[in-house]
């Protein structure tokens, strides 16, 4: 008898690694924003992006979707491709090299020297119901503080907060991450104009 329990564990363990070694994956998701910054003078110093604090529930790859003010889920089966912040900072990235207005940015990760830092907070970054019983969400809402940091002395030269939501117009997830798309694009193309029409000047000058 002990070795048919000796065998029975093992099958269960041989069955658990299975189990482990192959989830079920999520279906990704990635966003692709088109973030419009209007026309203006070329800004001579250098900017470094860093990676957006957030909340615990945010701050993770699974897709967030508040039903009530207080509350926060997630949605089953999907996830995004990356951790939400991580995401979004590659898409500010992204929106000011696409403006054709800086003469350099880029993540804070590699380890360039910059004149400036774009620390920022994202704050709200969910799909929304305005009714808690619909079988849909309705909106995204997508909320970013940003400020803008002088490099070596870090002092504050600028703040504000940028926020936006987007309607979902349909009843398909699709539909949820192209209201994500539009509410985020809105964001970053808002955020970029605001830095860029500072009045700033490379470290040094």
């Amino acid at each position: 008898m002990p070795g048919r329990r000796i065998w029975s564990a093992l099958l269960l363990l041989g069955l658990a690694a299975c189990s482990t070694l192959n989830p079920t994956a999520p279906q990704l998701y990635t966003l692709t924003p088109r973030a419009a910054v209007g026309p203006g003078p070329r800004a001579d110093w250098q900017l470094l992006v860093e990676t957006p604090a957030a909340a615990a529930g945010i701050d993770t790859p699974r897709i967030a979707l508040a039903r009530t003010p207080t509350s926060l889920d997630y949605f089953a089966d999907v996830s995004w491709a990356d951790r939400a912040p991580n995401m979004v900072q590659g898409l500010i990235v992204q929106t000011f090299e696409d403006s054709g207005r800086i003469v350099s940015v880029g993540r804070d990760t590699v380890g360039l020297r910059s004149d400036y830092v774009l620390k920022s907070e994202l704050r709200d970054f969910q799909a929304e119901y305005a009714d808690p019983g619909a079988a849909l969400p309705d909106r995204v809402h997508v909320r970013l503080s940003a400020k803008l940091v002088a490099m070596p002395r870090r002092s504050i030269e600028a703040g504000e907060t940028f926020e936006a939501t987007a309607p979902v117009r349909g009843r398909s997830f699709t539909d949820v991450v192209a209201a994500f798309d539009e509410a985020l694009g809105r964001v970053t193309g808002d955020l970029a104009g605001w830095a860029l029409s500072q009045r700033l000047k490379p470290a040094g000058s």
